[in-house]
C-alpha cells in the first residue's frame, strides 16, 4: 500500500519482514502442503494449524492463501518509500535478518529483538515500545 501511494504515509512500521522479501523461492509451498495434510511436524505449519484450530479457520484456506501468486516487490518499490520507516524483527525470525530491507529503504531504522521469533514479535513489548516511540516521534 505504501509503495502504491507513498504520499498517504507519514511513517511506516514493518514488523517480521526482512531478507525474506528478497528471497524468491517456494519455501512457503512446503508449509501449504503441510497444512493441507494436517502435518504439524514443521514448526511454521504447526503455528498455522494451531491458529486455525483456535480461530475456527480452515487450514486448507490458509494453504490456498500461501500458494497465491503475489507480485514481486522490486528495488523501485522500496526506493519509493522515502518516508521514515522502522523495521522490527526478532533475532530468531526466519524472515530475517532485517538488514537487507533497511539497506533498500531510503530512510529506515532497524530494531532487532534478541531471542524473539517471527510469531512472538507482534506481542513483544520491545516491538510495541519501539513502534509506539517511532510513530509518536512524528
Amino acid at each position: 500500500a505504501a509503495a502504491a501511494e507513498p504520499e498517504r504515509f507519514g511513517r511506516i512500521v514493518l514488523a517480521g519482514v526482512g531478507a525474506n522479501l528478497f528471497r524468491h523461492d517456494d519455501s512457503m509451498l512446503a508449509v501449504a502442503d503441510a497444512l493441507d495434510a494436517g502435518d504439524a511436524g514443521q514448526p511454521v505449519a504447526r503455528y498455522f494449524l494451531d491458529h486455525a484450530a483456535r480461530s475456527g479457520t480452515d487450514p486448507k484456506a490458509l494453504a490456498r492463501l500461501l500458494r497465491e501468486h503475489r507480485p514481486e516487490v522490486t528495488a523501485e518499490n522500496y526506493a519509493r518509500l522515502t518516508m521514515p520507516a522502522l523495521v522490527v524483527i526478532g533475532s530468531e525470525d526466519f524472515a530475517g535478518p532485517g538488514d537487507p530491507l533497511v539497506e533498500a529503504l531510503p530512510d529506515a531504522k532497524l530494531v532487532t529483538l534478541r531471542g524473539v521469533d517471527h510469531f512472538s514479535t507482534p506481542k513483544n513489548f520491545g516491538f510495541l515500545d519501539a513502534a509506539l516511540e517511532f510513530v509518536g516521534a512524528a
